[in-house]
């Protein structure tokens, strides 16, 4: 029998199941006594201090080994302080005599609700962050101790209906061999954690919890996307062999990091890359690459409750450019928009968002959002090889508004006295047919010109790339995606511009070895 789901961090495992589920509280439903209102409060009060105490010491552990990790941590205190959740809960049990575990229980749980009907699927997400806090405001009410998967006495495969965030950043790195779960995506808590730790995941997997038992030996085929039960003899020898092949091919391809690419044929390779939230790890891949193809700035504005000011995005890019040095580092204005949508800033609903108001076009219409990250990058440019990429870019007075408010930034910046570098090459990101038709045009207004597949792909086929129903439809190697690459290369060459960067298909982390998302050819 096998289950599918969505491999969100490669590998595959033989092992056996633990099946892990959270506390499970039981709550006081009767009303509360008269005059015990106060002495349940005093109790609420102390057990808010524990889960604060468990917060702070988790914290504390990761903010040397793990700091991307403990801003989760960070995050859920801010939750568990909220003063708006506080005095709800409050407000239930001495105006409705609620005992307050079931205060507790009922206002996380509303709140969560709102969270996981949101068309945003990043505050989708966020509900587990509630749901975790709950459930540890909930056990120390109980006076339960912590359980979590930091301590584990044998190797397993871990199976929960969800792993909330608490779960994930203290996980036993050298016991856990895979991770399945019930409900997640790509861009959770859980499959983040997982390609960091480069543990075997898939996601998604309905009937998990149902179908897998305790001790029971299951394959986790993250490179497929399913999970074997009850295996045989035979797929048990076919699956220990495929699982060493890749992970020989993931030791071999680690092996090659320090290698300079050239082909057989002796043609050096341009190896640029991918970062997409500027953590340490990322940019420790800075030493193998010949630069970073790719700076998506909005990490700097997803999963935050704030819009990011002009200082704190300046310190981000002088980090990145810092990390590579002279290489040429490609940063990509704030794409947000489509799949991308942000929890600190009020976007119109649209019903096909993907051809709605992102990318440029957004900036363009918050032109102050986009001044602030205009100046940030000025600044930021003479610590490095700075470049700059406009994302969704439909024609040429697009481009041409956007060089202009360039244009006066700098001059701004000039009359300040603040230096910048006054040789920022501007390029753009060719994802709309509409302007890979007119290429010649627009080579005569820019620099440079990067491809990106994936929006492009969806846009020529029609076809939605987020929507499984049309997968079929979305076709990487059509050949009309082919013939416009050719004719983006053959039109940039003729002008004299620089080589064309073509965007890997797909989702590139690091610390993946297939984490070399970008590759500069020279134009045929």
């Amino acid at each position: 029998m096998e289950l599918f789901g969505k491999p969100v961090s490669r590998g595959i495992v033989i092992g056996t199941v633990l099946r892990y589920k959270p506390f499970c509280p039981q709550l006081q439903e009767e009303p509360l006594s008269a005059g015990t209102e106060a002495r349940m409060l005093e109790r609420y009060e102390q057990t808010r201090n524990k889960a604060g105490e468990e917060l702070d010491a988790l914290e504390k552990q990761l903010l040397d080994k793990a700091p991307d990790k403990a801003k989760i941590v960070a995050a859920h205190r801010d939750i568990l302080l909220d003063p708006a959740i506080d005095e709800e809960i409050r407000t239930m049990v001495t105006g409705q005599n609620l005992s307050p575990d079931s205060a507790i229980a009922r206002t996380y749980d509303t709140y969560a609700a709102l969270l996981s009907k949101s068309k945003n699927k990043l505050m989708q997400e966020r509900a587990s962050d509630l749901l975790d806090v709950k459930g540890r405001l909930l056990r120390c009410w109980a006076g339960e101790p912590e359980r979590n998967l930091s301590v584990l006495s044998e190797p397993v495969t871990v199976v929960a209906d969800d792993l909330y965030p608490s779960d994930t950043v203290a996980l036993d790195r050298t016991h856990v061999l895979g991770i399945v779960t019930q409900v997640g995506g790509a861009t959770c808590h859980t499959a983040i954690i997982a390609r960091s730790y480069e543990i075997p995941a898939v996601l998604g997997v309905e009937g998990a919890m149902e179908q897998l038992h305790d001790g029971q030996t299951i394959i986790l085929d993250a490179e497929a996307g399913k999970i074997l039960i009850q295996p045989s003899a035979q797929d048990l020898a076919e699956y220990r062999t495929k699982g060493e092949r890749v992970a020989a091919q993931l030791r071999e391809e680690r092996a090659y990091l320090d290698k300079e690419p050239i082909t057989q044929n002796g043609t050096r390779l341009e190896t640029c890359l991918n970062v997409a939230a500027a953590t340490a790890q990322e940019l420790a891949g800075a030493a193998y690459a010949d630069g970073c193809g790719l700076l998506r700035t909005e990490f700097l504005y997803l999963n935050s409750d704030h819009l990011p000011d002009e200082e704190e995005q300046y310190r981000a890019y002088k980090k990145v450019l810092t990390a590579f040095g002279s290489k040429p580092v490609i940063l990509r204005t704030v794409d947000i928009g489509g799949d991308k949508q942000l929890t600190n800033l009020e976007l119109p609903r649209e019903s096909n968002p993907f051809l709605g108001v992102r990318g440029l076009r957004l900036s363009l219409a918050r032109p102050e959002l986009f001044r602030t990250q205009v100046r940030a990058v000025l600044r930021a440019s003479v610590h490095g090889n700075l470049q700059v990429m406009l994302p969704m870019v439909g024609g040429l007075e697009e481009i041409r508004e956007a060089k202009a408010i360039f244009a006066q930034e700098a001059t701004a910046l000039d009359r300040a006295g603040i230096p910048w570098n006054h040789h920022i090459q501007i390029g753009i990101m060719v994802e709309v047919p509409s302007i890979a038709l007119i290429a010649d045009l627009a080579a005569d207004e820019v620099d440079f010109v990067s491809v990106g597949t994936n929006d492009l792909t969806q846009y020529l086929c029609a076809a939605d790339r987020m929507n499984p129903a049309v997968r079929p439809y979305y076709q990487e190697y059509h050949p009309a995606v082919f013939r416009i690459l050719g004719h983006l290369a053959r039109t940039f060459s003729a002008a004299g511009k620089k080589s064309v960067y073509a965007a890997s298909w797909g989702e590139i982390l690091w610390p993946s070895p297939r984490w070399w998302g970008w590759a500069s050819t020279s134009c045929p």
